[in-house]
């Protein structure tokens, strides 16, 4: 991608439904008795890939305007083949719709982007724990269960996806599931709101714990929408403060994204919101910040690449620390080739934005959120970048050139051997 740096950004911004509610949503449509409806629906590579692992296994998928249409009653597999789970983790998610519905699942281990180690360790043992029998040969996790059984479940850490697959799987068990330390990120209630939809009954009764009582089945009965991307409302909120624009993101839940908010607050930038909207003024002047990225309500680890980029803006030092994916700073090389003054020490990056001058230079995206990263630092530098790395970019973010062409900023695809013009220095 070709960006031509240094204009402010203007305009208002539409965002788009969840990529990380759609993927369990829709691997949710498995249990079901009837065709399940989703509706607002990001047209995303990972959608696609999720929507091929059901068909692969006898589903059926129609997606038209923003509207997915999945069959589940023509299944016939409980096997997914490795050449399309390998491209992302949340295929692992039909594992516990396949345990409950059908007794079994023959899953390989999951690919994603390449942002540290995520095991799955704590899927399996939440499984064997309501009764499955799990075995693994050969990069193939194998589970059979003649029928799950209700249990107390006590993740050792947080997982967004062992609390989605295990919240699945419980839903048709025999029993009563209760989910201890599990994930209260809205996408989780996403699914919690959509199974409740089908008939599920499930509880969300206090902090970090969910009660499940297992029905005998599932059926929809009216769509259901998924709701607004967080991650992409405050890339784009971050992209206008970054560029000093001025910004309004429309069709968004604010609430998702608070410790966000506070943080660019707390910077010095110049925000409001409403119940479905935010917009952002210039801010000549940003002063340091420190984050660290934190299971929700915290500050949201895929927001940590794009907020670490506006620091390099600010008038001090600002430290960001990762407390949830080790590997997420394959970005601050690609920052370092542009002038920004960032240095890592272990799981902290220093911004030492005084000493940042962003200028623009080729670069590569190595992971989804890395690239929305540089795509940020390549809108504020002065002169043009280019950015490999696209397809990363287009897993989860729907249209994003368009919004951003619709936002004033100047860029387009092209070939990655595109000649680059020179770039002379000039003061931010």
């Amino acid at each position: 991608m070709l960006v031509a740096g240094g204009k402010p950004l203007q305009g208002e911004v539409a965002i788009s439904g969840a990529k990380n509610s759609a993927l369990p949503l829709i691997c949710a449509s498995i249990l079901a008795d009837s065709p399940v409806v989703l509706d607002n629906v990001p047209l995303l590579d990972d959608v696609r890939s999720i929507c091929e692992v059901l068909e692969s296994l006898g589903a059926r998928c129609e997606f038209a305007g923003g509207r997915l249409t999945i069959d589940p009653t023509s299944i016939f597999s409980q096997s997914a083949p490795y050449e399309l789970v390998r491209k992302m983790r949340a295929s692992f998610l039909v594992m516990g719709p396949l345990l409950a519905k059908f007794g079994r699942g023959d899953i390989p281990l999951p690919g994603g982007c390449n942002i540290g180690p995520r095991p799955v360790n704590e899927h399996l043992r939440a499984f064997a724990e309501l009764g499955a029998e799990i075995e693994f040969k050969k990069g193939v996790v194998h589970a059979r269960a003649d029928s799950l059984r209700g249990a107390a479940v006590n993740f050792d850490i947080t997982s967004v996806g062992a609390t989605e697959n295990l919240l699945m799987a419980a839903a048709l068990a025999d029993g009563v599931t209760t989910l201890e330390n599990c994930a209260e990120e809205p996408e989780v209630e996403d699914l919690v709101n959509l199974l409740r939809s089908l008939g599920a009954d499930i509880r969300m009764s206090g902090p970090r714990h969910i009660e499940v009582r297992g029905v005998d089945s599932l059926r929809q009965s009216e769509p259901y929408t998924i709701i607004p991307d967080r991650i992409e409302a405050g890339t784009y909120l971050l992209a206008g403060v970054g560029t000093r624009g001025h910004v309004r993101v429309a069709g968004c839940q604010p609430k998702h994204i608070s410790a966000l908010l506070d943080k660019v607050r707390e910077m010095g930038a110049e925000v409001e919101a409403g119940d479905n909207w935010l917009e952002v003024a210039p801010a000549q002047k940003l002063t340091p910040a420190n984050v660290r990225t934190q299971p929700y309500p915290g500050f949201a680890t895929d927001l940590q690449p794009q907020m670490t980029t506006v620091l390099t803006r600010t008038n001090g030092v600002s430290l960001v620390t990762e407390t949830v994916f080790e590997q997420r700073f394959s970005y601050v090389p690609e920052l370092q080739r542009m002038g920004a003054s960032v240095h890592q020490q272990e799981n902290t990056v220093v911004v030492d934005g005084a000493k940042s001058r962003l200028m623009g230079a080729p670069v590569e995206g190595y992971d989804l959120r890395g690239f929305a990263a540089l795509s940020i630092a390549a809108m504020m530098a002065h002169g043009e970048s280019l950015i490999a790395g696209y397809n990363h970019l287009a897993r989860g973010y729907e249209n994003f050139v368009g919004k951003l062409l619709g936002l004033g900023a100047e860029l387009k695809l092209v070939d990655r051997n595109y000649p680059l013009k020179n770039n002379h220095k000039n003061p931010r």
